[in-house]
């Protein structure tokens, strides 16, 4: 038997005897399962389906029905994934764990009927609200925030309100209905309500300030009975049910009785995947979104608009630099231009289309040649625009090439964040790394070196970069196994990463190029100068049903 034969025999018993962990992650276009065995840094096998938010009424949602048939799709997929590979099929795990895009608003009834269509992160209709609550609290509540679209339901009066008997992120429905269990991650739970550092749960004075606050409303009940209970990582969270196992698996061969971890935010799993959860570290995440988090060593002095404090799964704190815009408008591009291939007679594939488009990148000006990329989809609050539109911006002197143009939306990604990352550098938060991960980082060295201009700082790429946060919740419920287990993982997340999970990884890091870092400055300046123009834009051009 060879060394390849002995490697995948023992891949398959692990899988038949449940000696592994899976992650599955519902993104912003993708839900990712990813499974590991023994070896929390080896992937076995993963899954995917494709998926997209739609904008309803004036609000982006999914339906719930999309939800679950996503879910179907990614976990059948992992199977076939797993019977490609190992010619068997899983019945059991160690351990299961959800992730999900944090915030937004999932709110049920007695009976545990969804009362409106699941509200995500994405909106920006809370204004009201989280300007009240921020006032109210002494933090920044930002527009996503659960408790933000709560109160902005209290506050508009909505029909629904006063059956309101639980709320929760998409992770924790997700984990309710195959478990039973309503709890959830603190990571996750950070982004429904503060958490107060001391007690790993919901900080109880805002909690009653909220309840004065919202007495003379209709809500119906006190906040700590709505609100998903608290969990921290390694912690106990359930085991799935018969009837959650039917909701994965309608096939039949998943059986009930599997340990579950605490349901997290994909802010959470990106930390755990980039191995930034101790104090000093940081990452950065990109998708549909794109957000950076710096575990803290003391907390902000003041309150900033742009930042917002959350936590790691183990409940550290975290300053956070969240934007609702990502690399969507810069996928839109890399589709016209694979399109253009195609029509030309020379269709290529999509990481083939990408690949071209970011070498070209390399070749651009420093400051993109005066060409500047707004990728502001939907609303951006760290910038004060409650819609968005993605525009192209050039003076007539500009230099207008493809590689000015893909340099341009490259830097447009990183733009928003930017402007973020420089509120927090003037608060003298020290790092020591900044990892990060995401499908824009696939094409080594050029996303990621324009990321350490934008940072000011070195950027370092996991060794699993590119599997992101559905990795990141399988390690999650590994180190939930193994704490179940009773393996000796009281020592803490932080050094069950560093000892288990990242022991000998290596890790890929561009330092800032100095050339870079004048040319994106010089970016950002223009980029901040023309954000006149994006709010003239929303003014000017309705967006579909307004």
């Amino acid at each position: 038997m060879t060394g390849t034969d002995e490697t995948t025999d023992a891949a398959a018993r692990a899988i038949l005897e449940g000696r592994t962990s899976l992650g599955i992650e519902l993104g912003s276009t993708r839900i990712k399962a990813c499974l590991v065995g023994d070896d929390p840094s080896h992937v076995l096998a993963v899954g995917s389906h494709e998926w997209e938010n739609d904008l309803v009424d004036g609000l982006w949602t999914y339906p719930l029905d999309d939800v679950w048939s996503g879910l179907r799709a990614a976990y059948a997929d992992l199977v076939a994934d797993v019977r490609r590979r190992y010619d068997v099929t899983p019945a059991t795990f160690g351990a299961i764990g959800v992730s999900a895009m944090m915030h937004g608003y999932l709110a049920f009834d007695a009976d545990g009927e969804l009362l409106v269509p699941f509200r995500t992160w994405r909106n920006t209709n809370t204004g009201a609200a989280a300007e009240a609550l921020t006032d109210l609290f002494g933090v920044n509540i930002p527009l996503r925030w659960s408790i933000a679209h709560l109160y902005q339901a209290v506050l508009d009066e909505e029909p629904h309100v006063p059956r309101i008997r639980f709320l929760t992120t998409l992770a924790g429905y997700v984990h309710w209905k195959l478990t039973g269990e309503r709890v959830l991650g603190i990571g996750d739970a950070s982004g429904m309500l503060p958490i107060d550092a001391d007690t790993a749960d919901y900080d109880a004075v805002m909690v009653a300030q909220f309840d004065a606050l919202a007495s003379a409303s209709t809500l119906a009940s006190p906040l700590h009975e709505l609100l998903p209970r608290v969990l921290t990582a390694g912690e106990p969270a359930g085991q799935l049910t018969a009837e959650g196992a039917a909701l994965l698996d309608p096939a039949g061969a998943l059986g009930a009785g599997i340990r579950f971890c605490p349901p997290e935010g994909d802010a959470g799993t990106g930390m755990v995947a980039t191995n930034a959860v101790a104090p000093r570290t940081g990452n950065v995440s990109a998708g549909t979104s794109i957000f950076a988090m710096v575990v803290l060593e003391r907390p902000l002095e003041r309150i900033h608009h742009e930042l917002d404090v959350v936590t790691t799964p183990a409940g550290d704190p975290v300053a956070m630099v969240h934007c609702n815009n990502g690399a969507s408008e810069l996928a839109a591009w890399a589709r016209v231009f694979g399109r253009f291939a195609a029509a030309t007679g020379h269709a290529v594939g999509d990481d083939a289309v990408f690949e071209a488009l970011f070498r070209e990148a390399l070749e651009g000006d420093a400051d993109a040649g005066g060409v500047i990329a707004y990728n502001h989809v939907a609303g951006e609050p760290v910038v004060g625009l409650d819609e968005g539109r993605p525009l192209v911006v050039r003076t007539p002197d500009s230099r207008l090439t493809l590689a000015n143009l893909m340099r341009a939306h490259l830097y447009g990604v990183f733009g928003t964040l930017a402007l973020g990352m420089r509120v927090l550098e003037s608060e003298g938060v020290a790092l020591d790394r900044m990892l990060a991960h995401g499908g824009i980082f696939r094409t080594a060295g050029v996303a990621q070196r324009f990321l350490a201009a934008a940072l000011h700082a070195p950027v370092a790429l996991a060794p699993s970069a590119s599997e992101g946060g559905a990795w990141g919740m399988a390690v999650l419920a590994a180190y939930a196994r193994a704490a179940g287990e009773g393996s000796g993982e009281a020592s803490g997340l932080a050094s069950f990463l560093d000892e288990r999970v990242f022991a000998g990884a290596t890790f890929d890091t561009a330092a800032p190029d100095p050339a870079d870092v004048a040319g994106f400055a010089s970016y950002l300046d223009a980029y901040r100068a023309g954000l006149d123009v994006e709010a003239a834009a929303v003014r000017s051009l309705p967006a579909a049903g307004h």
